[in-house]
């Protein structure tokens, strides 16, 4: 009898695959999504390069993007400052990758608060009907104010710091998510398997988090790389009128807003940053796409 139950035991463990090899098959899956799709790897490789440039300017070897030489102002580019220098004789190439980190970082930020908090509130509302009611006429009235303004009004109040920033960003895209959610959540309440589990005496946490859940993350993957992308934009934005980051600290937007009075003397001061910015967006919606392509079953070419 002993013997049995080890050999029942010894089986279970042998079909049950250790994390290392579940994580081996998940990068197989990955890699052949990336080749099956072009695109997506082609947006995964430029926003790599230019993550790597970013947070890896420090180890460059860059003049330090905030050190001051006055009598090096408005300079053309050469082969000592690539990109030329700024109205305080800054140099302008260490200034635009080190502000990629602001972006990348305010962007990635705002993507991932969004979709946890969004990601627990649409649970939540979607599978219980009086939570839906009041928390959605909450989250219309927050999706009738344009982000934008709001983001601004929110920054104006709090103060200008890079933390304000992401707050500020986070809110605004909170709903968009709760709907997604919620929607996937309406669906999916009433299938056979959800009934079942409620039957079984199930707790509410362990169907939403068991049996839902997993469902959302596919298309919740997707709309956080579209979150992430506009939230680099409306950083740039915000840092442009002067609403965003603090007019110290290099981003892509504040180096555009220093760049408007010098553009005739410098135009690189507006050229590059906005060069920087629009690949990365590009990137990152290119990347959206190829993933969105990836996970809907219908847009796959072969099963």
């Amino acid at each position: 009898m002993v013997d049995r139950t080890t050999a029942a035991a010894t089986e279970t463990k042998i079909q049950d695959p250790p994390w290392h090899r579940r994580l081996v098959e998940s990068l197989g899956d990955l890699r052949e999504a990336l080749r099956r799709n072009p695109t997506m790897l082609f947006g995964l490789v430029v926003l790599g390069v230019m993550a790597v440039a970013a947070f890896g300017a420090p180890y460059f070897g860059l003049p330090d993007p905030m050190r001051q030489a006055p009598i090096e102002r408005l300079r053309d580019p050469s082969a000592e400052n690539w990109f030329g220098t700024d109205m305080y004789g800054r140099d302008l190439f260490s200034r635009v990758l080190h502000g990629g980190q602001i972006s990348l970082m305010v962007g990635l930020s705002v993507a991932f608060l969004a979709t946890v908090i969004g990601l627990a509130i649409g649970l939540v509302a979607g599978f219980n009907r009086r939570v839906d009611a009041i928390v959605m006429r909450f989250m219309d009235a927050l999706m009738s104010i344009p982000a934008i303004l709001l983001a601004i009004a929110l920054v104006a109040l709090w103060g200008s710091s890079v933390p304000n920033v992401i707050l500020a960003l986070t809110i605004p895209e909170v709903p968009r998510v709760v709907r997604l959610v919620r929607s996937v959540v309406l669906m999916l309440r009433d299938q056979v398997f959800v009934q079942a589990a409620i039957a079984c005496g199930t707790s509410t946490a362990r169907i939403l988090v068991r049996h839902i859940m997993p469902n959302t993350i596919p298309p919740l993957i997707v709309q956080a790389t579209y979150i992430c992308a506009q939230a680099v934009i409306f950083e740039a934005y915000l840092s442009f009128v002067g609403a965003g980051t603090p007019p110290e600290v290099p981003s892509w937007g504040n180096i555009m807003a220093e760049g408007r009075r010098f553009f005739f003397q410098n135009f690189g001061m507006i050229l590059y940053p906005g060069v920087f910015l629009a690949i990365t967006v590009f990137a990152i919606n290119t990347f959206g796409d190829g993933l969105r392509d990836s996970l809907d079953p219908r847009m796959q070419r072969r099963v």
